[in-house]
């Protein structure tokens, strides 16, 4: 992978389509700056990958990739803006799998419907999520955080990042799992989710590791359990929700770029050969490994099976758990 001559051969085997690169239209573009719609707030996760693609992508496309943050229900807003945009390679989209996936099986009332107003370009990223909790109550696993639901029935609250989430289905299913009731309480981002758990309005989460990992470290969090299958190399020491009675469970965050529906193929097949350079580049793997990231860097058409894999997969969990549209 670090060799860039192979990389580059593995590239044009994917489907990158180098001969595109040849044609008039792609060589035009782009002929001024492009705006990277990030529909989360500046300093979360989405926003600081978004900005660690963009750099080497200006680089590559000659032309500034300037990030534009508009957060708001759950990154739908922003999503909707993005899908209503000019399919002229201006204006992209990097988001994650709660306005991909699960807001269309939640609300039939979104102003978009991802399979027919984006085009996926590349699924970029991807981290398991952190179970943490308010350092105060003392808790040190999944095991106590039940008995302390059992104990102070719906008294216990937790945060998410907006209806749908990773964070927001991942406490669903375990809640369902396990006999438990927690109160909902969104946000939207995870520094948002952070502050209200250090100001005692919430007491238990699923994060990121980048954004609560330095918390956990710092004290002021304690952290129960991953939702991957199988443990982080970085944190061997934290055991799995699978390893503490959940069999099976498994939630992974994952951050992907897309444009407005109708994108000419020069360009779609331009930027999937940019993009896949660049993200599976050392440096750039480097980068998201140090924010407990691992990357992905697949084309336009494993994008599209991907969403469509989990869209099947979290459609059961809504099901099974029964979560509302808020």
């Amino acid at each position: 992978m670090g060799d860039f001559s192979n990389s580059r051969r593995q590239l044009l085997l994917l489907g990158a389509g180098a001969c595109a690169l040849n044609s008039a239209e792609a060589q035009a573009w782009p002929s001024r700056p492009i705006k990277l719609l990030v529909p989360f707030p500046g300093g979360s996760s989405p926003d600081v990958v978004a900005r660690a693609l963009a750099e080497p992508l200006s680089k590559a496309l000659g032309q500034a990739v300037v990030v534009d943050n508009r957060p708001g229900a759950g990154g739908n807003i922003g999503t909707g803006m993005a899908a209503k945009s000019p399919a002229d390679g201006y204006t992209l989209l990097f988001t994650t799998q709660g306005p991909l996936v699960t807001a269309p099986l939640l609300n039939r009332r979104l102003p978009y419907e991802p399979v027919k107003d984006l085009q996926p370009i590349s699924w970029i990223a991807s981290a398991p999520n952190v179970l943490v909790a308010d350092a105060k109550l003392g808790l040190r696993d999944v095991a106590d955080l039940l008995r302390l639901a059992r104990t102070r029935r719906g008294e216990l609250n937790y945060g998410s990042v907006g209806n749908g989430s990773a964070s927001h289905l991942a406490m669903e299913d375990m809640m369902r799992r396990a006999g438990i009731a927690l109160t909902h309480v969104p946000f939207a981002g995870f520094p948002q989710v952070l502050n209200a758990m250090l100001s005692g309005l919430i007491q238990v989460a699923w994060m990121v590791p980048g954004q609560a990992m330095p918390q956990v470290r710092a004290g002021r969090l304690n952290a129960l359990g991953v939702s991957s299958l199988g443990r982080m190399a970085a944190l061997a020491d934290l055991p799995t929700l699978a390893e503490q009675g959940f069999k099976g469970f498994e939630a992974i965050s994952w951050q992907a770029l897309l444009a407005p529906a109708g994108l000419p193929a020069p360009l779609l097949k331009r930027l999937s050969f940019e993009v896949q350079s660049i993200v599976r580049s050392d440096e750039f793997r480097a980068r998201l490994l140090a924010q407990d990231f691992s990357v992905v860097g697949s084309s336009p058409e494993g994008l599209a099976l991907h969403m469509a894999a989990e869209r099947k997969r979290w459609a059961q969990v809504i099901q099974s758990a029964g979560v509302q549209a808020e």
